[in-house]
């Protein structure tokens, strides 16, 4: 019951930022004062602002009234749009740095992603990606072989691979296929992002193809806590699966 309690408490003043009762740089209430309006217990009521702090809405100083630091970042899959499209639609500075850039044989899984035999040789890139100079995701891309030329031409602080490629080479995304769960952030990981080992980050895998259908690219995305929330809107009328009133028996 606790813990269902302060997530309830949490959500209920997220959406008051989102809806601008709390506007970036304004002042939450007191703990006293979010202690009474809730009804809850000091303990649970700084578990909801704990939660909000970690995923970076409102400051979290000690001693002191919780500052509102930005609204959420929301990242539709409405439009295939790259991480830095995405955050420049938000009026976000963006930066990307190579950090590994080789050519190796695929794993099983890259093979069969990308449609390759097993053992093909791809280009593997690490990246880290900054949203407003803070490390907020780890990229780990497999290229199929075809793409891996015109990727290794690119500067290392290349801000879009998939912006550059489309510009520079004609190779355009037109289809993307995500898998999202969450993930403990490593070793690696976690010094990228400078977060605890055992981190959980939200994760997204994504195969890209170009307009003929060929796979791009294979990757594997891990977002620091509170650096995006992914938006799906659907509708019963747009699903494929019809649903029938029960006849009665």
């Amino acid at each position: 019951m606790g813990t269902a309690r302060y997530l309830e408490i949490a959500d209920a003043i997220r959406q008051a930022i989102l809806d601008g009762v709390y506007p970036v740089g304004s002042q939450l209430p007191s703990e006293n004062e979010l202690v009474a309006r809730w009804a809850a217990s000091r303990g649970t009521v700084r578990q909801a602002v704990t939660l909000l702090g970690s995923e970076g809405l409102i400051g979290s100083r000690q001693g002191a009234r919780r500052i509102v630091l930005r609204q959420e970042r929301r990242h539709s899959f409405a439009e295939l749009n790259s991480f830095a499209q995405w955050a420049q639609g938000l009026g976000l500075e963006v930066t990307s740095r190579i950090l590994t850039r080789m050519r190796r044989p695929a794993t099983a899984e890259e093979a069969g992603r990308l449609s390759l035999p097993r053992d093909s040789e791809i280009l593997y890139v690490l990246r880290l990606r900054r949203l407003e100079g803070e490390p907020s995701m780890v990229e780990r891309t497999a290229f199929a072989p075809w793409a891996a030329p015109a990727v290794e031409a690119l500067p290392e602080d290349c801000v879009s691979i998939m912006d550059s490629l489309a510009r520079k080479s004609g190779i355009v995304a037109q289809y993307g296929e995500h898998l999202i769960d969450a993930t403990a952030a490593g070793t690696e990981d976690s010094a990228l992002l400078n977060v605890r080992r055992g981190t959980p980050l939200l994760r997204q895998r994504h195969i890209t193809c170009d307009q003929a259908g060929r796979p791009i690219e294979w990757t594997d995305d891990r977002y620091r806590p509170g650096s995006v929330t992914f938006s799906v809107s659907n509708s019963a009328s747009a699903a494929p699966l019809e649903r029938h009133r029960a006849l009665p028996s």
